[in-house]
Parts: C-alpha cells; structure tokens; sequence
C-alpha cells in the first residue's frame, strides 16, 4: 500500500527561483525579474503528492501581478495582508480567499503591507497572461 500521510515543514523548504529551473512553468521571464527585485518570493511546499500542488508566496508592499490566467481551477487564501483585484477593485485581507476556474483571468495589487498567501491547485498550472 502507497504511502498515506506526508508532511512538509515550512522552515525545511528553500524559497524557490523560477529561474533555477524548478519542475513549475515559468512565469513570463520580466514578470519574474521584476518579483525577484521587489523582494516576492515563493515555496512550492507540495508539488503533486495525492494529486495536491501547494505554493507559499510573500509579496511586498504595492507589488501587482497583472491579469493572467491558468490551465487549472486555483484557490487562494491569503494569510496576511491583503490586495485589491484588479478589473473589479475587491479588496481581500487575512483570512478571505478566492477562487478561480480555469482559464478565468486576473490580476492583483498587494495593499500597504504586502500580502502572504497560499495557492493550492489539483494540477501543476500553466500561465497565460492577458493582452
């Protein structure tokens, strides 16, 4: 019988570097560029154990990620901090999430204090940004 419970510490995970040739499909190179000067970074905690993909993200201050969309449903729960979606100015904070289907397009910009949060996915995603 297959293994039936595992276990990902936080502190055990390096902070990921999309240009380091991580098994994910990489953002568009100038959007990850301008994430890795602002300070943003990511941990991909779960990469595909029972079918579960997990990233830990932080982003500072003002940071947007402009309208994209992917190749899988996402939920997206925001740990602290907060953002307002851009297209319909909602404003999220510490313990809203948000969810998407696939291929449904959109984008963020992190509120003056930044935002923490986790994008859990049942299938590693593609992105697409928008025009």
């Amino acid at each position: 019988m297959g293994e039936t419970a595992s276990y990902y510490v936080f502190d055990e995970i390096d902070w990921a570097n999309e240009r380091a040739g991580g098994s994910a499909p990489a953002a568009p190179a100038a959007l990850v560029a301008a994430a890795e000067r602002s300070g943003a970074r990511r941990k991909r905690m779960v990469t595909g154990q029972a079918g579960y993909f997990m990233n830990h993200s932080v982003m500072p201050a003002g940071f947007e990620v402009p309208m994209h969309s992917h190749d899988h449903n996402e939920l997206i729960v925001v740990v602290a901090g907060g953002c307002t979606m851009l297209g319909d100015g909602t404003e999220l904070a510490a313990n809203d999430a948000m969810v998407f289907t696939a291929g449904h397009e959109y984008g963020f910009r992190c509120g003056p204090d930044g935002m923490t949060f986790l994008t859990i996915r049942t299938g590693e995603s593609a992105v697409t940004m928008s025009a």
